[in-house]
């Protein structure tokens, strides 16, 4: 089955396909991409959706490395409706 594994940051991303054997999970697909985070990444999600380490994969899924919020978006929000 084929896969993606992506990284992104706000100027670059990293991009992986893999063919990986049926039944495997996403910690397999996050090992076989080898995408270096630097402890940057704090969960992953298949085609947008959290997903645990132990989820079964299937052929097209997209695994995106979720990386810490830089900042609040409540607090975005706010900001921009106040005008500033």
């Amino acid at each position: 089955m084929r896969v993606e594994v992506v990284l992104a940051w706000p100027d670059r991303y990293l991009r992986r396909e893999l063919q990986l054997p049926e039944g495997c999970v996403v910690a397999d697909a996050l090992a076989e991409a080898a995408l270096v985070a630097d402890g940057e990444v704090v969960a992953c999600a298949v085609h947008g959706v959290v997903a645990r380490p132990e989820q079964v994969l299937r052929d097209g899924d997209r695994i995106e490395m979720l990386r810490p919020l830089v900042a609040d978006p409540k607090e975005n929000r706010r900001r921009r409706a106040r005008g500033g």
